[in-house]
């Protein structure tokens, strides 16, 4: 039974994700499993089995890899593939098994592993592993003289917004009387301690935001955000549009 592949695995997990394998079973010494240091859950199981169990007419034992696949369409596109096979004493609706005898190439293996962790991990760990989002944000210019914030500098800190992350797009919605998106910005750094109240505004956090790009007043209005974008309100950090997207 070769076991090169199993410690590439091993060593992959290690180096990725930080986790050591968990030898649970005195039954079975070799078999191991992976999880994640918050919530808990499994996102691997490495073990042997004979190749017969797995319907395969094979002499001898191979080292297996059980891991969650969560997207139906995925698990069932990998079950056509050789070297895959729906999980082996695990919920085959969402678990898959795939042999560690190079039938499926180590780099396909590392890929399936890290959609097991990211399909098992708790949902701070996906907030804080997802891709950058694009949102619109509020400015009020009656407490706060945006228009004029970048004349000097192209950094400023600004109120955080909830769900907002660095490395984020903002689009600066400014309040009437301008009524517009007036400036594209991102997001260099979030959580930035600062603490201020009155009857109009309550900031808990700031984020540094940087200018990328200013637009005409005329060109993003809110009645234009309304008729071709379906934007009704814009009272705190929303998604925007596909179509908006494309066209800011």
């Amino acid at each position: 039974m070769n076991k090169d592949l199993k410690e590439k695995v091993f060593k992959y997990i290690k180096k990725e994700y930080g986790v050591d394998p968990e030898f649970l079973w005195a039954r079975t010494p070799d078999s191991a499993i992976f999880r994640h240091d918050d919530n808990k859950k499994w996102f691997a199981l490495v073990a042997p089995i004979r190749y017969e169990k797995l319907g395969l007419k094979r002499d001898g034992d191979v080292y297996f890899i059980n891991l969650k696949i969560d997207d139906p369409v995925f698990l069932d596109v990998l079950l056509q593939q050789e070297g895959c096979f729906p999980a082996y004493h695990m919920n085959k609706r969402y678990w898959i098994t795939v042999i560690l005898d190079g039938t499926v190439s180590f780099k396909d293996v590392c890929s399936f592993i890290d959609f097991s962790y990211g399909a098992t991990a708790s949902a701070k760990k996906k907030e804080k592993s997802r891709p950058p989002k694009e949102w619109v944000i509020p400015a009020n210019p009656k407490f706060y003289d945006v228009e004029h914030a970048f004349d000097t500098e192209t950094e400023v800190n600004w109120k955080q917004g909830n769900g907002i992350k660095a490395g984020d797009t903002v689009f600066m919605y400014v309040a009437a009387p301008v009524s517009a998106i007036m400036y594209k910005c991102t997001v260099l750094e979030t959580d930035i301690p600062y603490t201020y109240q009155d009857k109009n505004l309550n900031i808990t956090s700031l984020m540094k935001i940087k200018l990328e790009k200013r637009y005409d007043r005329e060109l993003f209005t809110f009645d234009i955000l309304k008729e071709e974008y379906g934007i009704y309100a814009i009272r705190g950090p929303r998604r925007i549009p596909d179509s908006l997207s494309r066209d800011l």
